[in-house]
């Protein structure tokens, strides 16, 4: 079995910018910079067999590059139940049809459908229990992100493998949009 998500990397120079945010909230465990990214599907554990046919899939999908843009803040869960604080992607209809695409690809290769809604973000930290009112104050004070555009030439395919210290992605893959 092996763990992958399809996503779009986030540049390391918008990166450098995320992680000046990085800061603030009490036992975060902040992402380093290359697990940056913008999942477009999380497909989970998958048989190596179904990772061959997925990886075939995804070769299918034709899209065209895309601008993208890194637009507010949020959080996952609300109050001591917070689990996670993330920089949003401002609206991208392109992006959305990727993710559909990936979604769909999944599908061809026999995975379960995702029933949650898309919502494309990067994390920058996961939080365990953390101070209501910290995460109220990162979140104000960072409401204002806006980072440049930036081009998306291509997305790739990563496996991820659970650590003490948080996950480690690596790229399997990369598919390129034409």
């Amino acid at each position: 079995m092996i763990r992958l998500f399809a996503a779009v990397a986030v540049p390391p120079e918008l990166g450098e910018g995320l992680q000046s945010r990085q800061t603030g909230l009490a036992g975060a465990n902040w992402r380093p910079l290359e697990a940056f990214h913008i999942t477009l599907r999380f497909f989970g554990d998958v048989r190596e067999d179904v990772a061959d046919d997925l990886h075939l899939e995804l070769e299918r999908i034709l899209a065209a590059p895309m601008t993208l843009e890194l637009e507010g803040v949020g959080s996952f869960g609300e109050g001591p139940e917070s689990h996670a604080v993330w920089a949003g992607v401002r609206e991208s209809e392109a992006l959305r049809r990727l993710a559909k695409a990936c979604e769909t690809a999944a599908r061809r290769a026999g995975l379960a459908p995702d029933s949650r809604a898309y919502r494309p973000h990067v994390t920058l930290a996961y939080l365990r229990r953390p101070d209501p009112a910290e995460v109220v104050a990162w979140l104000a004070a960072n409401a204002l992100l806006k980072s440049p555009p930036f081009q998306v030439s291509h997305f790739g395919l990563y496996s991820s493998k659970l650590l003490s210290g948080g996950s480690r992605y690596q790229l399997e893959q990369i598919y390129r949009l034409r």
